[in-house]
């Protein structure tokens, strides 16, 4: 485990974050900025406002002499964009960095937010990666989220990805949602399997500060899934999944052989990253920061010279970090790199704090890799990562 590995060296990826969405769904904290059902890219003044700002901040960045090998535009609804105004952006990133000949440039779309002629334009732009929004195949509990889509949306969705033939196609679902089943979600999966993506994602469903869920529900109060039935859920996913030829290679996400998303990994292995637009976060040289997660506060930062008050991240916080973010990779992390990097003392009292969890079978070192088993280690990783968190800190 390099220094590059840990944040320091050159970064040679960059997450672009796009706020607009047409409603603010149940679950989302993200810093998002909502237009409402008609509007998009090619007739919002506003989100044109801001594809302006935004390439403004690309092109005072500072500059480490390596090409981009992945781009992730994220959000926020980042199909709201029209094709020319990606194409600004992503000119804008090649002028000031970059693009490797063999990048991954991904992009979340949302089903209902595009037509043949966005995702074409969005293909021909070199998109090669979308990540599908589709969160479940019920049309009452896509309501209960305050989604935007339908489920006729989905299937149209589905299609189109397939018609323009983008090589990497990646499906989100949510598990734990208000009054889901464990009949809806087996049919979920069932119709995500179907849907044939080389790529899907399931997040548990976690009640944040501020959403409106938040003053809905309260965590393990009826009508979300009991503790009990939101694990069943998560063996489930894992069990029909791998079942059906997905490799668990990260808590909660699923690959075909070669289909791993290539950006994602640069966060959990703790590698350096650009982070553009309103709310993102960068991790350069060792230093992580976010950007103001309001539209005008972001602009009037930019237009003070986009100083940033970076949070430095040393010692013992880049280990856990590097912890915390490893540990959700099946491949686990290295002891070795960790000795070399951190010092023999810090990874005895990682075994030590362990040993525990590996006579239950929940963590498992196998050759030079520590890692948590799958699916209990994962189920508990929680406990886990607290526990370590409470011996390192000390």
């Amino acid at each position: 485990m390099s220094q590059q590995d840990i944040g320091w060296g050159v970064p040679r990826s960059a997450y672009v974050h796009i706020p607009f969405c047409r409603r603010r769904c149940f679950y989302c904290d993200f810093p998002v900025f909502v237009v409402g059902d008609s509007s998009r890219g090619e007739n919002s003044g506003t989100i044109a406002e801001y594809v302006k700002v935004l390439c403004q901040e690309i092109r005072i960045a500072p500059i480490y002499d390596q090409p981009l090998e992945t781009i992730f535009f994220g959000g926020g609804t980042p199909s709201l964009l029209s094709p020319e105004q990606l194409q600004c952006i992503l000119t804008t990133l090649e002028q000031r960095f970059g693009i490797a000949s063999r990048v991954e440039i991904s992009m979340e779309i949302d089903p209902g937010t595009f037509d043949l002629a966005h995702i074409t334009g969005y293909r021909n732009l070199g998109v090669n990666r979308v990540s599908l929004g589709v969160q479940a195949f019920q049309e009452e509990l896509l309501k209960a989220a305050g989604r935007s889509h339908s489920l006729v949306d989905i299937f149209t969705a589905v299609e189109l990805i397939h018609k323009v033939e983008i090589p990497e196609f990646s499906l989100d679902l949510i598990s734990g949602l208000p009054h889901q089943s464990l009949e809806q979600w087996q049919n979920s999966l069932n119709q995500a399997i179907a849907a044939i993506p080389t790529h899907i994602s399931i997040y548990d469903l976690t009640i944040e500060p501020g959403t409106v869920f938040n003053r809905y529900y309260k965590p393990g109060d009826h009508p979300l899934p009991t503790d009990e039935t939101t694990v069943k859920m998560y063996q489930m996913g894992q069990k029909a999944l791998t079942d059906a030829g997905y490799e668990h290679y990260e808590i909660s996400n699923y690959a075909q052989p070669g289909h791993q998303c290539q950006h994602n990994r640069v966060y959990w292995q703790n590698r350096p990253y650009y982070g553009f637009g309103m709310g993102a976060a960068s991790y350069i040289d060792g230093k992580r920061f976010t950007r103001p997660r309001k539209t005008q506060e972001y602009y009037q930062w930019l237009k003070n010279g986009a100083v940033i008050d970076c949070l430095v991240t040393p010692g013992e916080d880049v280990l856990l970090e590097t912890l915390m973010l490893g540990l959700r990779l099946a491949e686990g992390v290295s002891i070795n790199s960790l000795t070399a990097t951190f010092g023999n003392h810090q990874v005895e009292k990682i075994q030590s704090c362990l040993q525990p969890y590996l006579e239950t079978g929940w963590v498992q070192i196998i050759g030079d890799r520590l890692r948590f088993s799958d699916p209990d280690g994962f189920v508990f990783s929680n406990v886990m990562l607290t526990k370590l968190f409470e011996k390192l800190g000390t």
